[in-house]
């Protein structure tokens, strides 16, 4: 339905709406706090005093500081994607590769990220379905690297009733 009284619904892309080669910046960022960091921390049994005790690691080279969890700054860039990607779209991550932490996220941090589209394919074994493959990038607020990943998706392909 066109024209005025057209509802639209936030959601990721369809397999056939993801384009190679295609750069998604994903907005607004997100600011890492304290409490994430300890939330995330001990939900996940991580007992890392870098990431727990702001004394230990205020005295350890090289950063004096706490560093944020690793794997909450992972999850945090690929939840940054979800709401333009994969919304409602992804049947499943198939698998992450190539997980990088160029430099360390510290409380107070916001991170932002983008996704480049590196390849899709129709599924051989799932019918209405397709596999894209994602390259992920977090940057601070400073626009350094602190985290890339390889993401592969397994997405739905638009409902026939859909296609326009």
């Amino acid at each position: 339905m066109d024209g005025p009284g057209r509802i639209i619904e936030q959601r990721g892309l369809w397999f056939e709406e993801f384009e190679v080669g295609a750069t998604y910046r994903h907005r607004p960022g997100r600011t890492v706090t304290e409490a994430d960091n300890v939330v995330f921390t001990t939900l996940t049994m991580n007992t890392q005093p870098l990431h727990l005790d702001a004394a230990i690691s205020d005295a350890l080279p090289p950063f004096h500081a706490r560093l944020v969890n690793s794997m909450f700054t992972l999850s945090t860039l690929v939840g940054l994607s979800v709401a333009q990607l994969t919304q409602g779209t992804l049947v499943a991550n198939l698998g992450f590769s190539a997980i990088a932490f160029p430099a360390p996220v510290f409380i107070g941090d916001t991170l932002y990220a983008e996704t480049l589209v590196t390849d899709k394919r129709p599924s051989r074994s799932r019918p209405g379905e397709g596999i894209v493959s994602l390259e992920h990038t977090a940057r601070n607020q400073s626009g350094t690297v602190v985290a890339t990943a390889a993401r592969q998706t397994l997405v739905r392909l638009q409902p026939a009733e859909q296609h326009v």
